[in-house]
């Protein structure tokens, strides 16, 4: 009798857990690029050349007719790679994975500019990687050395992403080229309860701040000039609506625990039966 009353019991708590569990609304995940892709438009990459800004490291290892005229050019990346085998260190770790320091990084100041050797003071901000060289070449080319040429990168191209992500932060990239889709997949993607229609990315250029709207959720993003993330963009994923606050989550966790204890209850309460029938 007391067994039988015990079933009933744990019985209708199960059978009104149960209602309660799903009667509750569930976020369905959007997801990405949903609909059919115009694959002749949007296989047409227009990609932005980054442009240097104030706080960037600029690579910068010079080559020309005349190795040792261009030795010069070269010195802090001689001085560089010495102190790296000294010190039994030859790469920096990043965020997204090891870009090696095999080039001389220049670091442009608060006013724009960087000091190379015998040149001085070059003001270089707002210039692309080709208009860099095109000044370069402009400086060096009959006084200093003959036909000289340049390899140039960005040796500290970052982004940051904040909100509905599984793993928030700033993430270094050994390239210089990086899509919003590779970008939440470095974060881990975005969680059940971020937003993929309304991703924000703010961006600044020469002291000017911007603000692009991206959703992925639609195959037009891949026309968006926000699509490539560029040096130092911001993205932000914002919240759904729906996502319970914290008290609410804590109730949720506490509620599926009390399932939980009184589905193994009932699983006791059949053994039990069974064994005095």
């Amino acid at each position: 009798m007391i067994i039988s009353t015990l079933l009933n019991r744990t019985s209708l708590f199960l059978l009104i857990s149960g209602v309660l569990l799903f009667s509750c609304r569930t976020t369905k995940p959007v997801q990405y690029l949903q609909g059919p892709i115009d694959t002749v438009a949007l296989s047409r990459v227009s990609l932005p050349e980054p442009l240097i800004q104030k706080g960037d490291l600029v690579g910068i290892t010079v080559y020309s007719d005349n190795p040792e005229a261009t030795a010069v050019f070269n010195q802090q990346m001689s001085t560089t790679l010495a102190s790296d085998a000294a010190s039994g260190a030859g790469t920096v770790s990043g965020t997204a994975g090891t870009a090696s320091q095999s080039m001389p990084g220049y670091l442009v100041d608060a006013n724009g500019s960087i000091r190379f050797p015998l040149l001085g003071e070059l003001h270089v901000e707002g210039l692309t990687k080709s208009g860099l060289e095109a000044l370069l070449k402009e400086k060096l080319a009959g006084k200093y050395l003959s036909n000289p040429y340049f390899n140039i990168r960005f040796l500290n191209y970052k982004f940051t992403i904040l909100g509905e992500v599984t793993r928030q932060g700033i993430y270094s990239i050994p390239g210089e080229r990086i899509s919003i889709l590779e970008g939440l997949g470095m974060a881990g993607d975005i969680t059940l309860y971020g937003l993929k229609d309304s991703i924000m990315v703010v961006r600044e250029i020469n002291g000017k701040r911007s603000f692009g709207y991206l959703d992925v959720s639609k195959p037009d993003v891949f026309s968006s000039p926000y699509y490539y993330l560029q040096q130092n963009d911001v993205v932000i994923v914002k919240a759904s609506p729906k996502k319970p606050n914290v008290s609410e989550q804590t109730a949720n966790r506490n509620f599926s625990r009390a399932a939980t204890i009184s589905s193994i209850l009932l699983s006791l309460t059949l053994v039990l039966v069974q064994i005095f029938k």
